[in-house]
């Protein structure tokens, strides 16, 4: 139809073997699923070229189809024993004024279940066939007592009671039909779709689902609705209905009312560019910082009713701020399925057997982020697959499963996602890390370190202990652009392992790089902002006793030895020091690190800008924000400064041993 022959001609041949599977008549392999997924490759690869294709490619199309053909003519491994022709099975396709089938999401069944007396008699517990009903998706019950005798006369061996339930269900009438599969004999069943609700405005009359349910012939409704009564109440006088009919008709108007609003309610979304979406977090950040500016006017003019204005209006950006940030947030799941295909293609290219599961697919996180997250997650994937997870022989023989297993998951954590990525393999050897980094020259020999600043060490430009450079590793490059891209998130990434029995990975990242609430600090005339979900507490420190640590940078916190960074000295900022200095605590690389500052001001909800070009790869800042006089304040990294205070510990270690 658009002129793509070489794609029709190519798929023609290969949905006929499809087609063939999915008749049973052709087992579904291993082998066969990775022809298939070579096919959607050779696919792609025709859509992409612009001109004919050449005669490479020509040829691998022609390969792959002469493997569809071996597959289509009995193909390697049993075949499946053929369905059984006898007593097919009917499915009935009721279809709304929509189109849809019955077997899709929103159709509505209308189920009688009608017990014998008798059916008690052979253990048939009737309300858990009721339950068992209800569970297979959204339903109302009624139940007809009517039939229920007086006390002094009710035999409690016989059923005396029916059930009329509405059903809407992504189930087609078979799998309702089987929940009475056991007591076919014992009971009247009857199921019918319900149609022409989802039309009729204002949802279906009383008389209408009446006359559906052959209660009421069309000429006594129409005598009916002459009457100045209401129309339960005249059918109901003339005996052409009992009142429990017109109770069960009621409870099915009602449903159905409420599957139409579900319906019209799931209509009220639409679909919005992206780039609308960032100007949109564009204009809330001008907006942000426009508040700051207001607040600081009110606060410098003393003007009671525009400082009034201005919290109100603090109180309006806040809110529009959030539900802005919420709108780009997006599940994390669609990241995660992409790996699927790279765990098997690479298992099967190193000859080892793997697979991925994944937990908490449905965790939000910023558009942007999840966009970063890509390539740091195939890294670490293949480092699981690559130097994790052993050869299925050698699992065999440590008591494992011959198949590894990489489990991807995602949760928040507060402020931030926690994205691990955990295999099952032998874990990291931290002496052959160890004697690598020495080998490199990363590490002065005799150095002590702890583990996690061992473990750390696989992050080094070039660093890899593979022995041999394949496809896959021993560039060093790979867990280098993980830390990499993580760190300009603002994120950390922790290493926990046991020898032998695996690795996890843990992502630390900010739910959002647009908009986050900071803490504003000073230091001389220049502002900084630490972010508010890194800080655990603020103290004040004499000038003299600080004076007295020397060189040793450590305080005592909450019964805890916090070393700090004086950000005076570290950014050589001027001025005259204060006598009393205040210390920010904060959490940073899984330990708590402190900030010596001039004044801490107060919270600040930053917009974050990015740094220009030149500032890019000064340690320590993550970007800058503009406050509310015009003024530019430079946002902290706190991982990276963390890491600082680490080295200049161990480097002081060093120099005293």
């Amino acid at each position: 139809m658009f002129g793509y022959d070489d794609v029709s001609k190519f798929t023609h041949e290969v949905e006929s073997v499809l087609d063939k599977c999915r008749s049973g008549d052709l087992p579904i392999t291993k082998d066969f699923i990775g022809l298939t997924l070579k096919a959607r490759d050779h696919v792609r690869r025709l859509l992409d070229l612009d001109a004919q294709p050449d005669e490479a490619t020509v040829a691998d199309g022609e390969a792959i189809l002469v493997r569809f053909r071996e597959f289509a003519q009995g193909g390697p491994g049993p075949r499946p024993a053929k369905a059984s022709q006898e007593a097919p099975t009917k499915v009935v396709e009721a279809l709304t004024p929509e189109g849809e089938a019955a077997g899709t999401a929103g159709a509505t069944f209308r189920v009688v279940f009608k017990p014998k007396p008798g059916i008690f008699k052979n253990g048939t517990r009737v309300l858990k066939l009721v339950q068992e009903l209800a569970e297979l998706g959204q339903a109302d019950v009624f139940p007809h007592m009517e039939g229920i005798p007086p006390l002094e006369s009710l035999d409690p061996e016989t059923c005396c009671c029916s059930w009329d339930v509405l059903l809407t269900t992504d189930k087609d009438q078979n799998a309702i039909r089987d929940v009475f599969i056991f007591v076919e004999d014992q009971a009247e069943i009857t199921v019918e779709p319900v149609t022409g609700f989802a039309a009729a405005e204002g949802g279906k009359r009383l008389g209408e689902i009446l006359v559906d349910r052959g209660e009421v012939s069309p000429e006594a409704l129409k005598e009916a609705l002459g009457s100045q009564k209401r129309l339960g109440e005249v059918l109901v006088e003339k005996k052409i209905v009992s009142k429990p009919q017109i109770e069960s008709a009621l409870v099915e108007q009602e449903h159905l009312k409420k599957v139409q609003e579900r319906g019209e309610a799931a209509v009220g979304s639409i679909r919005v560019s992206s780039d609308k979406l960032d100007a949109l977090v564009d204009l809330v950040g001008e907006l942000v910082t426009l508040q700051a500016r207001l607040s600081r006017t009110a606060l410098d003019l003393h003007d009671g009713p525009l400082a009034s204005i201005s919290e109100q209006y603090e109180r309006l950006i806040s809110q529009l701020r959030d539900n802005t940030m919420s709108i780009r947030m997006l599940p994390i799941g669609s990241t995660f399925n992409k790996f699927r295909r790279v765990v098997r293609d690479l298992s099967l290219e190193l000859g080892k057997e793997a697979e991925l599961l994944t937990e908490g697919a449905e965790t939000e996180l910023d558009k942007t982020v999840i966009e970063k997250l890509s390539d740091p997650l195939v890294h670490i994937i293949r480092n699981s697959l690559d130097h994790g997870i052993e050869m299925p022989e050698a699992r065999e023989r440590e008591g494992k499963r011959r198949s590894g297993c990489i489990k991807l998951s995602a949760r928040h954590s507060g402020a931030y996602v926690l994205i691990q990525v955990s295999d099952d393999g032998k874990g990291l050897d931290r002496e052959a890390i160890l004697a690598k980094a020495v080998e490199k020259g990363v590490v002065a020999p005799g150095q002590e370190l702890s583990d996690q600043d061992v473990y750390q060490l696989i992050f080094a430009p070039g660093f890899s202990t593979a022995k041999v450079i394949t496809q896959v590793s021993g560039r060093g490059v790979g867990m280098d652009v993980v830390k990499r891209e993580i760190d300009s998130l603002g994120g950390s990434v922790q290493l926990d392992t046991v020898v032998g029995k695996g690795l996890t990975v843990t992502l630390k990242i900010s739910l959002t790089l647009a908009i986050i609430e900071g803490l504003l600090v000073r230091i001389d005339r220049e502002f900084y902002v630490v972010p508010l979900s890194s800080v655990d507490g603020c103290i004040e420190i004499g000038r003299e006793e600080l004076e007295s640590n020397g060189e040793r940078r450590i305080l005592s916190y909450r019964d805890e030895l916090v070393p700090y960074v004086d950000l005076r000295s570290f950014f050589e900022a001027g001025g005259q020091e204060p006598e009393i200095e205040q210390i920010v605590i904060a959490s940073a690389q899984d330990s708590r690190v402190g900030f010596v500052v001039d004044q801490v001001v107060g919270d600040y909800q930053t917009v974050i800008k990015p740094l220009g070009r030149m500032y890019r790869d000064v340690e320590g800042l993550s970007g800058a924000t503009i406050l509310g006089d015009g003024t530019v304040a430079l946002i902290l990294d706190v991982n990276r400064l963390a890491l600082v205070v680490q080295r200049e510990g161990a480097r002081r270690g060093t120099a005293r041993s």
